[in-house]
């Protein structure tokens, strides 16, 4: 009797292990799954040596036909003229086959600056891994459109590079807020070995 109990014990447990969680899959309940808490923004000090700010593919062609990245564009400026006045190296991009001449003039690049042109990874295929190398760059502070792609990518790589990630909220755009919900909340969650921060651009200080 005992040993009869233990098996209706034992078939329960892994009854219970191999029940489904859900049925189907993450679209059949999309419309009941909730948000996430808004990630906590905190201040951050840089020390510009030894950070960079990449600003990407701000440009007529992707930037030009987003709203929600034309209304960036004032937070972006005034990040830039930040990083300039402390001697933080600018870095820009755009997308392939692209010029200097395409990004927008309220954040355009000054002579001298970096540019590299890629696809949503601006590591992918151009040299700015080895110019944040020459640089001593140990921190990035990524900016950009579409949020869910240039700032998505690239933060993300150069977080698996070992640089510590700085996303200012308000320095990246996308389609939707949507996307840049999504891009934030996983910026933070994602197992980047907790190597990103994200804030507000008037939160940095250099």
């Amino acid at each position: 009797m005992r040993r009869f109990t233990r098996l209706c014990c034992a078939s329960a447990v892994l009854a219970a292990i191999s029940a489904p969680v859900f049925a189907g899959d993450i679209t059949t309940e999309w419309a009941s799954v909730t948000p996430p808490p808004v990630p906590e923004l905190k201040p951050v000090t840089v020390d510009p040596k030894t950070t960079a700010l990449l600003v990407l593919d701000f440009q007529r062609q992707v930037c030009g036909r987003i709203p929600r990245c034309i209304a960036s564009l004032p937070a972006v400026a005034k990040l830039i003229q930040a990083a300039r006045n402390s001697g933080t190296p600018v870095i820009f991009s755009g997308v392939p086959t692209s010029t200097t001449a395409d990004i927008l003039p309220q954040v355009a690049p000054r002579s001298g600056e970096a540019f590299v042109t890629s696809h949503a990874n601006k590591f992918i295929g151009t040299n700015l891994e080895q110019t944040l190398k020459a640089k001593g760059i140990e921190t990035v502070i990524v900016t950009g459109t579409a949020a869910n792609g240039a700032v998505l990518y690239t933060g993300s790589h150069a977080a698996l590079l070992g640089l510590n990630v700085i996303v200012p909220v308000d320095g990246m755009s996308a389609e939707s807020p949507y996307a840049e919900q999504y891009v934030a909340w996983n910026m933070v969650n994602a197992p980047l070995g907790n190597k990103v921060k994200v804030t507000r651009s008037d939160m940095i200080t250099f």
